[in-house]
């Protein structure tokens, strides 16, 4: 089981939800993120000192089967892309070994047809 973890662009997001419906994934988890995008930021002047602009993300995180990663990967690169100079975002994976429900401590078993 994989753990996926997708920034994107805000306005994008509906597109990925739409994209992700082809695909057995269990859950998805979407929030809001801030990120500081590095060297390559945008800077503002206020009251004579510089600053880098935070820019707005939505992460999105969900499960899916090793057998099927590169393919949800790669419908959340098609409809996350924005074709402009913007940064696009950044898509990561994890290997998941276990999940454990809080409630009753009992190890859930995912299993993806």
């Amino acid at each position: 089981m994989i753990k996926i973890e997708a920034f994107v662009q805000p306005f994008k997001l509906s597109d990925v939800r739409a994209a992700l419906q082809d695909f057995d994934v269990v859950g998805i988890a979407i929030s809001e993120v801030a990120g500081h995008a590095g060297p390559s930021a945008q800077k503002v002047v206020y009251r004579g000192a510089e600053y880098s602009v935070e820019c707005p993300m939505a992460k999105i995180e969900l499960l899916t089967s090793s057998l099927q990663v590169d393919d949800v990967v790669e419908a959340i690169s098609r409809a996350a892309r924005t074709n402009s100079t913007w940064d696009d975002g950044t898509i990561l994976m994890y290997e998941v070994a276990d999940a454990i429900k809080i409630r009753t401590r009992e190890r859930v078993e995912l299993t993806f047809s």
